[in-house]
């Protein structure tokens, strides 16, 4: 999802700590430390890291830095390798054979559970190795006047792996801006929306 597209969805934050004045120097810095790190040729699940809002392949900013003008843009990018369950279920499948094959050689008849476990995470890895991972990249806009941030994604495990980054990259906490929060942000006295009673139209 895109800001420069015609539509996107997005969940906007606020930031609830001060901004140190120091860490606007320190913002490239920042990100290049928690930077996307590739897995293409490693077995790994999934990786995950900030990269440039133009382009998912410059980790280093080398085009264009992340400020413009007021506003803070980069974006959270996720490799995750997905191998098919059926494909891991015949593998492991062939593997157990094999096992129990080399077992009966031995006069052995059961494998243990251990042994079992052990077959399928090497599985796992084998196969991991055979399956390119698939990128997805979703961007952040963070408007350091009004300490707002949009974040490209309202699923709930994708806001939580960004805040959690975003709390570890800049040491900032974030929450998002709820209508409700929103409106208690525009009303001079906010308590009457504590006594307020949600309507059911069906």
């Amino acid at each position: 999802m895109s800001f420069t597209k015609g539509s996107t969805t997005f969940t906007r934050y606020r930031i609830l700590d001060p901004v140190p004045p120091s860490l606007w120097g320190e913002v490239p810095d920042r990100l290049r430390r928690f930077a996307f790190q590739d897995i293409d040729d490693l077995p790994e699940e999934r990786s995950f890291g900030w990269t440039s809002f133009d382009d998912m392949l410059d980790t280093l900013w080398r085009e264009r830095p992340a400020e413009r003008g007021i506003y803070l843009v980069f974006s959270l990018r996720l490799d995750t390798r997905r191998v098919p369950p059926a494909v891991i279920k015949k593998h492991l499948a062939l593997a157990l054979r094999q096992e129990e094959a080399a077992m009966r050689d031995l006069g052995k008849k059961f494998i243990s559970r251990e042994r079992r476990k052990e077959l399928k995470e090497q599985v796992l890895l084998r196969l991991r190795g055979r399956f390119l991972p698939v990128p997805a990249q979703f961007e952040v806009v963070w408007n350091t006047a009004s300490s707002l941030l949009y974040f490209t994604s309202i699923q709930q495990k994708m806001r939580d792996l960004f805040e959690e980054l975003f709390v570890r990259t800049f040491d900032l906490h974030l929450s998002p801006l709820t209508p409700h929060e929103l409106a208690l942000t525009l009303l001079s006295d906010p308590a009457p929306l504590d006594i307020l009673e949600p309507t059911h139209f069906a």
